[in-house]
């Protein structure tokens, strides 16, 4: 399924530059700033993940990778989402990061099945894939990354991952099966941020 794996690639990255392009303008970063935070965001897990399938990175290979994120931040300034209540600028982002984390997920995921990784290796691509750009725009701007503290963040890609590879171990994914594993878990993720929802932690 190449071209359904292009369509969840393309949403991820769009959903990713706009969620870099948010936490730049947080941190108050100057245009390049904004650029490399919001490239990192979108393209660092996939390049991470195709280093790891011994394949050259997509994003130097391909040119909607980079088109979709440059066309995403000018959009993103065009529509002032920077200017947006701190309420509103919140929600935007994560929405944008809930989407772009499950879509990576799917994608990474789905490129271990096709690589027939074991069970173990399809849960890492996919979670690698969904918060290694993320891990490397936190780095880079000094703050803890989300993916260690925040409300259920990683643990939606390890859901991703692990209901996919069950739905390969019983030969029933498909196009329907995929989206319908996307649409739950966005809304899972959603409805963990609502709640506040936490894994539990040593005091």
């Amino acid at each position: 399924m190449p071209e359904f794996f292009i369509v969840a690639d393309i949403i991820g990255i769009i959903a990713f530059s706009i969620s870099g392009f948010l936490i730049a303008i947080k941190n108050d970063l100057d245009i390049l700033g904004i650029l490399i935070a919001s490239a990192l965001t979108a393209l660092g897990g996939g390049i991470i993940r195709d280093a790891i399938l011994s394949s050259a990175p997509f994003a130097f290979t391909s040119l909607y990778p980079a088109m979709t994120l440059i066309t995403t931040i000018l959009i993103a300034y065009i529509f002032k989402l920077y200017k947006k209540t701190s309420i509103e600028r919140k929600w935007v982002f994560v929405v944008s990061d809930t989407i772009g984390l499950v879509a990576f997920s799917i994608t990474g995921a789905l490129l271990a099945i096709n690589s027939e990784f074991n069970f173990f290796g399809i849960v890492i691509l996919s979670f690698i894939t969904a918060v290694g750009g993320g891990v490397t725009r936190d780095v880079m701007i000094n703050q803890v990354p989300t993916v260690l503290i925040s409300d259920f963040y990683g643990s939606i890609a390890v859901i991703v991952a692990l209901l996919l590879a069950g739905l390969e171990l019983i030969d029933s994914l498909n196009e329907v099966t995929i989206v319908s594993v996307a649409v739950l878990s966005i809304i899972l993720r959603l409805i963990a941020f609502k709640r506040e929802w936490h894994l539990p932690k040593l005091s």
